[in-house]
């Protein structure tokens, strides 16, 4: 469960990486960095609804903070 999510991490980071290399070249255009942005925001959906799936399944528990009485 820990190398999905920190390989979904990576994921998201690279497509932020790649926006931000798109973004500083001027001879490329707008499109590709706003698909790399796209990727980002559909990694980081899925990246929530798998977790939201898998608390729902129970492979993982919220742990919660404790609270102090």
């Amino acid at each position: 469960m820990k190398i999905i999510v920190i390989l979904a991490f990576v994921g998201i980071l690279a497509a932020l990486f790649g926006a931000g290399v798109l973004m500083l070249r001027r001879n490329k255009g707008k499109a590709s960095m706003a698909h790399a942005l796209a990727w980002r925001v559909g990694l980081s959906v899925a990246l929530f609804l798998f977790l939201m799936f898998s608390a729902y399944m129970g492979w993982i528990k919220p742990g919660g903070v404790p609270v102090a009485n």
